[in-house]
């Protein structure tokens, strides 16, 4: 049996591996950009976003499938929202010319209001779940023969528009690509080949950590729902914070914000996808409730990204961060430690 040392030993190496691999989508992603002529919030909302979203995709299905752990596939996804937009507070603390809200795109606005609809979509369809209805009608019945909920198919739909008005608006409000690329720059041939295997590394890493977190939630007796949450939601967003840093240093700061938003878009949708994989039964008719309280904290802070983004507040609290990065940070803890009273 594994001991507790070792099971965080192995915890940490899959977090290492990917936020290592995490660092190279980074880097590749932005030769990508440069060679394509594509703007970095469309790379970092829509490539940047799915590739560094992989740990989710494979450490739910592998949850619902080999690990038969419902809660913590949703715990994860949903918990991965909540940490990629603490994400924000950790760039608006980094970036000291002046707060991030005042230097972000307009265009964030459209993927985050995009993001609120998704959640709540997500968090109507879960507490509508958990109701066990007298009669479901015709059109339930007939997604529940098939295995999976009429969530599924809306949450793809919904992210497929998504993509198509974010990218229509990208395209129209493009900025003017410069001629001459870098020297230093990579060939495209050669960015792609190392973006496809950082990508395999990552989502390998990821199959690999529903094992490691429910060996760890029985190790420390803690529950799914919070491991899923907290632990698995932070090792499987490291890919967004290695993107996130990268991206700052190299001055793509639209690039790293799109990264982060686009990963939550992917997230909603990633439960869609364990749905399709969960043959027991509708995925979230069989997940705690206490998941409510996540996505409910993960629109929450959505919409306060959205004040920042669209008012863009000056001054910073402390001088250390503006009040809606102050916000987030509430409402992650407050998240946090409902999962750990009332998780199971």
């Amino acid at each position: 049996m594994n001991t507790v040392a070792s099971i965080w030993l192995q915890f940490a190496l899959c977090a290492t591996v990917i936020g290592l691999a995490g660092y190279h989508l980074s880097r590749c992603g932005d030769a990508i950009a440069k060679h394509t002529g594509l703007s970095g919030s469309w790379i970092g909302l829509a490539l940047l976003a799915t590739v560094t979203s992989l740990p989710e995709l494979a450490t739910g299905i592998s949850s619902v499938t080999v690990a038969s752990a419902p809660n913590l596939a949703v715990g994860d996804a949903l918990g991965s929202c909540v940490v990629n937009l603490v994400f924000l507070v950790v760039i608006d603390a980094i970036f000291r010319k002046q707060p991030l809200w005042r230097r972000s795109g307009q265009g964030h606005v459209l993927a985050a209001a995009f993001g609120v609809l998704m959640l709540g979509f997500t968090l109507v369809s879960l507490l509508m779940s958990q109701v066990q209805l007298p009669h479901d009608g015709v059109v339930t019945a007939v997604f529940a023969q098939l295995g999976f909920g009429l969530t599924t198919p809306v949450l793809l739909v919904l992210y497929l528009v998504t993509m198509r008005t974010v990218f229509a608006y990208e395209r129209d409000h493009a900025a003017a690509v410069p001629k001459n690329l870098d020297d230093t720059l990579p060939p495209l041939r050669s960015a792609v080949v190392r973006f496809a295997l950082a990508a395999c590394v990552v989502a390998g890493a990821g199959v690999w950590l529903p094992f490691v977190a429910t060996d760890l939630a029985s190790a420390m007796a803690w529950n799914k729902s919070f491991v899923g949450s907290l632990f698995v939601a932070l090792a499987t967003s490291l890919p967004e914070l290695a993107v996130t840093l990268s991206a700052l240093r190299m001055g793509a700061l639209d690039m790293a914000i799109g990264n982060l938003l686009g990963s939550n878009l992917f997230n909603v949708v990633i439960i869609a996808i364990d749905d399709l994989f969960y043959r027991p039964g509708v995925l979230l008719a069989s997940v705690s409730p206490v998941h409510a309280v996540t996505a409910a904290s993960a629109i929450t802070m959505t919409g306060l990204a959205l004040v920042g983004l669209f008012f863009k507040p000056h001054g910073r609290v402390l001088q250390v961060v503006s009040w809606v990065s102050l916000g987030l940070v509430a409402m992650y803890l407050l998240n946090t430690y409902v999962l750990y009273l009332y998780g199971e």
